[in-house]
């Protein structure tokens, strides 16, 4: 069963994500992140701020310093920032970070992003 956004929908899902102001421009909708779930990725951070033309979002699962599944997705230009939505695998961890066109990468200072898959099961 698919997380209602924790944004709302429609045009005023992206503005409010905007708005979020979180590190580094970026937020992903909605988390928990639970596996075979959509999720939308929103980047407004150091790329877009210098104006880039084109944001890929870079996307690998599983272990943090050792991702599978590795691959370039482009993302869409809004007037709030860049959006990719995507369906997530049932892995253990999602995995990214972005570049432009040029190849200017921001890798959260070498950090990355990484969230958690849930298997959406609830432990009471």
């Amino acid at each position: 069963m698919a997380h209602p956004s924790n944004f709302g929908e429609g045009e005023g899902r992206l503005k409010a994500m905007h708005d979020a102001d979180f590190p580094g421009g970026v937020v992903v909708d909605p988390t928990p992140i639970t596996a075979y779930d959509e999720i939308t990725v929103f980047y407004n951070g150091l790329l877009a701020q210098r104006g880039a033309e084109q944001v890929y979002l870079h996307v690998g699962f599983g272990d943090p310093r050792n991702w599978h599944n590795v691959q370039d997705l482009r993302m869409s230009r809004t007037g709030w920032g860049f959006v990719k939505t995507l369906e997530i695998p049932d892995e253990s961890r999602f995995n990214f970070c972005f570049r432009d066109n040029a190849y200017n990468w921001d890798n959260n200072n070498g950090l990355n992003w990484s969230f958690e898959i849930h298997n959406g099961r609830r432990h009471i």
